[in-house]
């Protein structure tokens, strides 16, 4: 999509917002009211999605979805170095976002495709697990490269100050972190819908440790644009909020529809491995070759491969 038309998108949300009765009625309140009843929406909103999930699909179900959460919130404490540097060493951040790839990469093989494949695919479509798995990748490679062209935003060796002004910026920033995280949400949303929480756990922090690296790609350009610091981190941190929309997305459908399950474990999976390829690994070697990204990759890789032997 063009700057032009992501500008003209960002500003019919923005004017839709703005003509809301109640969220005008909750910006005419107290600065201090206004958060706290923005708290206790949010509070109220939290209990009601647990309860439900925790009387309809289980304990495990619940634990998933506060897992995901967890992981958004990651994105938060990644952007903390920004409240204190305005930048980092291209090896450092290079470095970390390897590294955050060879986690991802190790995590979709091991929690995602050869479960759906051995254990659930073959299970619930005897001899033709791997096709279904096979196709689910396919989809969800399709549906990031959809919302990668249909969707406004700015990828991570893009330069945003030559698209728009300072407010759009941030949306352009929120729409490419949103693409990205959405199906790490859903991913594990699914391995907990599976019911085992061992795989879901150590799902949940392979992609907490993705989202570190990520919450600093957001966070310091918006310093650098001159954004408060201390609002750059939260901006980063609402953008890995998206994650328990999918990980709730994640764990209703297959525990509602159970034989969907080796299929949604391709498609989350397939997901990741397009953003793998597509943003975070050129990203690495935008600058030319980086083999402090190349080896942080690897050992990101054998780090996941011990968390799994030794939590197995």
């Amino acid at each position: 999509m063009s700057a032009f038309n992501s500008t003209i998108f960002i500003d019919k949300c923005q004017a839709q917002l703005n003509s809301c009765a109640y969220y005008q009625k909750l910006q005419a309140l107290p600065k201090n009211q206004r958060w706290l009843t923005y708290a206790g929406l949010f509070l109220v909103s939290q209990i009601i999605v647990f309860g439900s999930l925790y009387l309809f699909f289980g304990r495990i179900a619940a634990i998933g979805l506060f897992a995901s959460v967890l992981a958004g919130l990651a994105t938060g404490l990644g952007a903390l170095p920004a409240a204190f540097f305005k930048q980092v060493s291209n090896n450092l951040f290079n470095g970390l976002l390897g590294g955050a790839a060879g986690v991802i990469l190790a995590a979709t093989s091991f929690f995602l495709l050869l479960p759906g494949m051995i254990e659930y695919g073959n299970e619930l479509w005897p001899d033709k697990g791997l096709w279904v798995v096979a196709v689910g990748m396919l989809f969800g490679a399709f549906f990031l490269h959809l919302a990668d062209n249909k969707l406004p935003h700015i990828h991570f060796n893009e330069d945003p100050g030559a698209h728009t002004e300072s407010l759009q910026k941030i949306w352009l920033f929120i729409f490419a972190i949103t693409i990205h995280n959405f199906p790490e949400g859903m991913s594990v949303g699914v391995s907990f819908g599976t019911g085992d929480m061992h795989k879901g756990i150590v799902l949940a922090i392979a992609i907490a440790l993705q989202n570190i690296p990520e919450g600093l790609a957001v966070a310091l350009p918006l310093v650098a644009l001159g954004y408060n610091k201390w609002k750059a981190v939260g901006i980063a941190t609402l953008t890995g909020l998206v994650e328990p929309v999918g990980g709730l997305l994640g764990i209703t459908m297959v525990s509602v529809f159970s034989s969907v399950l080796p299929f949604a474990m391709g498609f989350a999976a397939g997901a990741m491995l397009f953003v793998i390829s597509e943003e975070i690994i050129p990203e690495t070697h935008s600058n030319g070759r980086s083999r402090i990204a190349t080896f942080a990759l690897m050992f990101g890789f054998i780090i996941m491969m011990a968390l799994e032997s030794l939590l197995g």
